[in-house]
């Protein structure tokens, strides 16, 4: 009982690390290429705060810098009712450039981050893994330099997404807003 019990175990986890190695990571990833202003132009989700947030859901600016020890800080700002929310997330670099790790304080999800595919002036397509107590969930953004983006892009993103699992009502291609968007630098 306790050898099958293991076995199981050992399978589920074998499950989840190769769900996330099959996650691809963008080829001779470049860092610096990826830091400044960016544009959440798409988000795709399987989480419940998604299916709850969705219709409330806009367009958001993101910046991207590294820290002196070469991690990314992220700062998002988004329209939240009358207001703009500053989010900020410290990205922990792993062995993989182009992959890492976060852990949000305010829910103590584990977030596994890659870097999917970017030409650093254009597009950056992100996929997040992300385990919690409660279960796991995936989470795709597509961001974009300006704001908007060729029907290719959209695409691209859209098939990525449902490669990912996810369903045609789990993709939003968010609302364009001008609403708090000065705030990113």
């Amino acid at each position: 009982m306790q050898i099958t019990l293991l076995s199981i175990l050992g399978l589920a986890l074998l499950g989840t690390l190769h769900a996330q190695d099959s996650i691809p990571v963008q080829a001779d990833f470049q860092q610096d290429k990826l830091t400044g202003r960016w544009y959440s132009i798409a988000l795709a989700s399987n989480s419940n705060w998604f299916k709850e947030k969705r219709h409330l859901m806009k367009m958001c600016t993101t910046s991207i810098s590294t820290t002196a020890d070469g991690n990314l800080e992220v700062t998002s700002t988004y329209p939240k009712g009358d207001q703009c929310v500053t989010r900020n997330s410290l990205y922990t670099k792993t062995e993989q450039p182009g992959r890492f790790s976060y852990t949000s304080p305010r829910w103590g999800s584990k977030h596994n981050i890659h870097v999917v595919e970017t030409n650093y002036d254009e597009y950056a397509l992100v996929a997040t893994q992300i385990s919690k107590s409660t279960g796991s969930s995936t989470m795709v953004l597509l961001y974009s330099r300006t704001k908007e983006l060729s029907p290719e892009r959209l695409e691209m993103f859209t098939q990525f997404s449902r490669e990912q699992g996810l369903t045609d009502d789990e993709i939003l291609i968010l609302p364009q807003t001008d609403k708090c968007m000065a705030d990113a630098s």
